[in-house]
């Protein structure tokens, strides 16, 4: 596996492949170039997929976004006031918002993939199983933020509460209760969508070295199997 690697390294980038005559037979220069970057796309398509989807956010436990922890007292009050509804919709919008920006990455990660360099390539064939996800976070953050910010305001001015929220956070924030990441509903629903987004996408590039036959790629099993 070891020896795979480091003629995909070299191969990635256009060098002549030091492995056996057998395995370069087998495996081209412009295979093993192709399988690396279909390997990083295909995490990144998986979890824009997943996320994406009517409840990629909302139905799952680990990602569904809630209110901070120090807003959480407002909300029961709010409910206790005859605003369930209203509180309904404002947890819903937010993660509806997420499932709605997540489009947006998807181009901007593809493009990330290629602008690799030697050193993105090197880091991550022979990184951690979330060495991808990093390079990702490394070069396609800002862009993917500005994106999802945008698509995020629009979705909650239509929550009633979306306005109530920021004046709670605004207090709660003065006071330290919270940070200032979480002051706005925007930038925080924002954060947690860009944070579900390279969660998944390390989950999935895991998923694909740890087992590239179950992908059903004929051109990823030829890679990255032993």
């Amino acid at each position: 596996m070891i020896r795979i690697r480091i003629f995909l390294l070299s191969a990635a980038l256009g060098v002549a492949s030091a492995l056996p005559v057998a395995h370069a037979a087998a495996l081209t220069n412009n295979e093993a170039s192709s399988g690396l970057k279909a390997a990083i796309v295909r995490s990144s398509d998986l979890a824009v997929t997943q996320l994406s989807a009517n409840g990629g956010f909302l139905k799952n436990d680990k990602l569904r976004i809630e209110l901070p922890e120090s807003l959480r007292k407002a909300e029961n009050l709010a409910r206790k006031l005859g605003y369930s509804r209203q509180a309904d919709e404002l947890v819903d919008a937010m993660n509806h918002a997420a499932e709605m920006a997540v489009v947006e990455a998807k181009p901007l990660l593809i493009q990330a993939v290629k602008k690799m360099t030697f050193k993105d390539a090197k880091d991550i064939l022979f990184g951690p199983p979330d060495a991808a996800t990093q390079y990702f976070q490394r070069s396609s953050s800002d862009a993917i933020s500005a994106k999802f910010l945008h698509i995020v305001k629009k979705a909650t001015q239509k929550v009633e509460l979306a306005q109530k929220y920021n004046e709670f956070a605004g207090q709660a924030a003065k006071l330290g209760l919270i940070g200032e990441q979480e002051s706005n509903l925007d930038n925080y629903v924002t954060r947690k969508a860009m944070e579900g987004l390279f969660l998944t996408i390390a989950e999935q590039e895991k998923q694909i070295r740890d087992d590239p036959v179950a992908t059903g790629s004929a051109l990823l099993k030829k890679v990255f199997s032993p």
